[in-house]
């Protein structure tokens, strides 16, 4: 059964480009959007979900039912605003608790002109998805007609072949600080901005590192330049296989001395700047609760995610990196510590926010690496 319109919500489609619409009704922002229509499994931050520059062109399904009840804060943003092309819920919350909250949720979104729909049987979606794979869709309160949306859908760009790290880089370099109680102090940490989110910064603020985001497209002298103890490769959105020029820029900081780290695409970037290979996945792993094997310690961890790209398995070479995670879901590459240079990279997110916290020893495996090639004073803080 489909919900009643009331006065405060309009009537909203969902369509699908294999045809499939259902009815909700509108949340947010009343117009309309395209994307990629994925799904989360965590259970909060939704705030922080909708603000991952990672999800740049794509339209996220929450798969626990509440959203928006405990409001929203400016201190739970990974971005400025919502980086997602749309939301989609099943039980939308008008009310929210939180005394922390600047806002209703509902606000924020109609404020950033985010569009939603809410009301959908998730459940019956993320089963179609799941089985069928990641597709274009299309949400709309402006207009209902099935065969107009669905057609909508399927002329939507793939996000296979699509390059998106522009679109979220920063546009000129700047230093981070937050967090950093000893600024200039620690090791010289150099960010490329593909989509990075703060949380990241914050941890290697965090750890007393002197923090330097640049532009995605900014060529490694000018790095060099800033004299850097490592180099890390940030998450960002789109297919790491539509961006030679940042394939180019690992390829010539892995033939340097200074230690490298990289995350989500930055970590897909590395591999295949090291001659492997990445393929599209068909549905992905985006949530809080993903479990992990850590190879070398022999442990499990409960990891966030949020990628729908992969390394190939069958294109590392022995010489080249040995695998050090694997999702314990599917068997997929999860963490790569190379073999020729100084440098580790994961798919997942250390850094949580939100999430479990089980990774975060990662920023000091590469601030291990960072002190042994640079001989710099230990680090004081690993929280």
């Amino acid at each position: 059964m489909h919900p009643e319109p009331t006065e405060a919500r309009r009537p909203a489609k969902l369509a699908l480009a294999d045809g499939t619409v259902v009815t909700g009704l509108a949340v947010g922002h009343h117009g309309e959007t395209a994307g990629e229509l994925c799904f989360n499994t965590s259970m909060s931050g939704y705030q922080e979900i909708m603000t991952d520059p990672s999800y740049v062109g794509q339209i996220m399904m929450m798969t626990y039912p509440h959203i928006g009840n405990y409001g929203a804060s400016e201190q739970d943003l990974e971005a400025d605003g919502p980086m997602v092309a749309g939301l989609v819920t099943r039980a939308f919350v008008d009310h929210y608790s939180n005394e922390n909250a600047d806002e209703s949720f509902e606000d924020w979104m109609q404020r950033h002109e985010l569009v939603g729909i809410t009301g959908v049987d998730t459940r019956r979606l993320v089963r179609h998805i799941r089985e069928g794979g990641v597709q274009n869709a299309v949400i709309s309160a402006t207009d209902l007609d099935d065969e107009s949306l669905v057609a909508k859908a399927n002329a939507h760009p793939s996000m296979a072949g699509l390059e998106l790290a522009s679109r979220v880089t920063t546009p000129e370099p700047y230093d981070f600080t937050e967090g950093n109680a000893t600024p200039g102090d620690g090791p010289r940490i150099a960010v490329y901005d593909y989509g990075v989110k703060r949380n990241i910064l914050r941890s290697f603020a965090r750890r007393g590192c002197t923090v330097r985001v640049f532009p995605a497209s900014t060529p490694l002298d000018a790095v060099r330049a800033w004299n850097p103890d490592g180099i890390f490769f940030s998450n960002g959105p789109g297919d790491p296989r539509a961006m030679p020029e940042a394939v180019e820029t690992v390829k010539e900081a892995v033939a340097g001395d200074v230690p490298l780290f990289g995350i989500c695409l930055g970590h897909q970037l590395m591999a295949l700047a090291t001659g492997m290979e990445v393929y599209k996945m068909k549905v992905g792993h985006r949530g809080a609760n993903q479990p992990v094997k850590n190879v070398e310690r022999a442990h499990v961890e409960i990891s966030t995610q949020n990628h729908g790209f992969a390394v190939s398995e069958d294109s590392i070479g022995d010489d080249v990196a040995r695998v050090t995670h694997r999702n314990l879901n599917d068997g997929t590459v999860e963490g790569l510590r190379f073999v020729p240079f100084a440098g580790l990279s994961v798919q997942y997110h250390p850094e949580a926010s939100p999430g479990p916290h089980d990774s975060a020893y990662l920023f000091d495996s590469f601030l291990d690496l960072v002190h042994e090639a640079r001989g710099i004073p230990a680090r004081t803080e690993t929280a």
